[in-house]
């Protein structure tokens, strides 16, 4: 759900955070008091284009943020990984978009920066908004197949066809690569026999170049290690100042000084461990030069060695570990070059098998949706009698196409709302308020099965009044069981259906206006609805009252 959202210098708003709650919200207001911001808002942070007339006379940025609570929303944590975004923190998503009158655009999710694509990608998990905006997912025919889907229940069906066609577009993937003239047969051949060569000759350990190239320190340094361990052994018990001779100086100091004060023999002892202890670095050194190896011949063997793994490093992987990988996948390529005939009769054969799984996955497939459209259309045909539709013909047509993930159909929602005119696509559908209330009867229909949580409506209840106008906010009701969903509305009987209720107003201060949002609680809700019922009279009001107390 849309937990915040925070604008600044978008059009008549300064400054205005608005804290929102699960279900559905109604928003009201006289016309022209800014009600569309909200949308524009929303619009800008999910990924539209920022026209820079939207900011604020007199700033020099506009600023929209959201915080988003996605918890249960299982498409977004992979979505960010392939983005390259930040993970959300305790499921809580935040979105930001900044941009100037220069035409400079800045967005963010999670703090990171994004590009306009991946928050047009964010955004389509997360909202849709209905009515002269176009974010409709619902329009587009992928989408529309998978509600059917969805819908049937044929999820598993779906995963299972795809998974079919993955495995024929591999198999098919194969035979292509082994399909080329005799010139280029024999280059490929030759490359990759020289590969597997070079590469099996080397014979590689994965593990090995960390060791080599240590040992190869080594060996370069011996010269240098056999010095350092000479003149450390040297300082420790060789030459006129060393230090076992001035510790064997002491003993005898020490020695005399506890004859005289037994207080002090602790001090003798010490000396003595300090004088095994340098006896035992003494021999530890001269052991240590006695095994460093001054041989030419182990040092050339390294270098060499080096050389090799460097150079195959370079043209077949960043470690040795993908240099070996390489080499088994070239060996098994000239595997498959060298039985170039077997292998494409074999490859034909798989190819042929996996099309008859994928084919007879995707007519049950076919068939099953074939047998859920006309419950579908038929659900979506009442709810839309019920929002004034009466004569309105729905329908859905399901036509073959091309295998893709989705199956071999293609699937169009079609819409008629008057007798003897032909039923279009929605995405045709010229009027704004017949589109809100098809995509309000799709939502009703399809509310358990629909994945995206926050649903905005705008011009909804346009030309509806009465009755119809009730069953509008019914629907958004009962849709906002399973969602959050926001209304901008005109009609008070759709107003009186929000769990919650915010209302825009627009005041002029110091000769600049400004539009501001409020939630609207008890008295001042029912001031509202008696407002857009046409006065505050007392009729106004008590008809208000009834109307919340029958919506609730």
């Amino acid at each position: 759900m849309l937990v915040s959202l925070r604008i600044k210098n978008l059009a008549l708003v300064e400054d205005l955070s608005l804290d929102l709650d699960k279900g559905f919200c109604a928003i009201t207001g006289e016309t022209g008091a800014g009600k569309s911001i909200l949308i524009g808002a929303l619009s800008l942070v999910l990924g539209e284009r920022a026209d820079r007339d939207w900011i604020r006379s007199g700033a020099d940025s506009c600023t929209v943020e959201s915080v988003f609570n996605t918890r249960g929303l299982d498409a977004l944590p992979p979505l960010l990984e392939e983005l390259g975004l930040e993970p959300c923190s305790d499921s809580q998503l935040l979105l930001k978009r900044v941009f100037s009158p220069a035409g400079s655009n800045r967005q963010f999710v999670n703090g990171s920066p994004a590009t306009l694509q991946a928050l047009k990608q964010i955004g389509e998990l997360l909202v849709d908004i209905h009515g002269p905006h176009d974010h409709q997912s619902l329009l587009r025919p992928e989408a529309q197949l998978r509600i059917l889907d969805r819908f049937a229940d044929l999820e598993k069906s779906r995963a299972d066809f795809a998974k079919h066609l993955l495995e024929l577009r591999r198999i098919e993937e194969q035979k292509r690569s082994l399909v080329m003239d005799e010139k280029e047969f024999q280059q490929q051949l030759d490359l990759l026999a020289h590969q597997v060569n070079e590469i099996e000759a080397a014979r590689l350990a994965p593990d090995e170049e960390e060791k080599i190239e240590n040992d190869y320190r080594l060996a370069t340094n011996s010269q240098k290690l056999l010095d350092l361990a000479g003149r450390a052994r040297d300082a420790l018990s060789e030459g006129d100042s060393n230090a076992t001779t001035s510790i064997a100086h002491a003993e005898r100091a020490l020695r005399d000084l506890a004859a005289i004060d037994p207080a002090a023999a602790a001090l003798e002892e010490s000396n003595q461990s300090l004088a095994a202890q340098l006896n035992d670095l003494a021999r530890s050194l001269a052991d240590y030069a006695s095994h460093i190896e001054m041989d030419p011949d182990r040092l050339q063997f390294l270098s060499e060695r080096m050389t090799l793994i460097q150079g195959l490093k370079r043209k077949y992987g960043k470690n040795l570990a993908e240099v070996i990988e390489f080499g088994k996948a070239a060996s098994e390529r000239l595997r498959l070059l060298q039985g170039r005939e077997e292998s494409l009769a074999k490859l034909d054969a798989e190819a042929a098998t996996a099309k008859r799984a994928m084919e007879k996955t995707g007519n049950a497939l076919r068939a099953a949706r074939q047998k859920a459209i006309p419950k579908l259309t038929q659900t979506v045909s009442r709810h839309l009698r019920e929002l004034g539709f009466t004569q309105s013909t729905f329908s859905a047509e399901l036509a073959p196409c091309e295998p893709t993930s989705s199956g071999m159909d293609a699937m169009d929602f079609r819409f008629a709302p008057n007798p003897g005119e032909p039923a279009k696509p929605l995405r045709e559908i010229a009027s704004s308020g017949e589109m809100a209330r098809v995509m309000l009867a799709l939502k009703t229909a399809l509310a358990d099965q629909d994945e995206v949580p926050v649903l905005v409506f705008d011009e909804v209840d346009a030309n509806v009044g009465g009755e119809v106008g009730n069953s509008v906010g019914e629907k958004m009701a009962q849709i906002g069981k399973r969602h959050q969903v926001l209304c901008i509305t005109h009609l008070p009987q759709v107003a009186a259906h929000g769990k919650t209720h915010m209302v825009v107003s627009k005041t002029v201060e110091k000769g600049r206006t400004f539009t501001r949002i409020e939630p609207l609680e008890s008295e001042k809700r029912i001031e509202e609805i008696a407002r857009m019922l046409g006065g505050k009279g007392d009729t106004a009001l008590k008809h208000a009252k009834e109307m919340l107390r029958q919506a609730s």
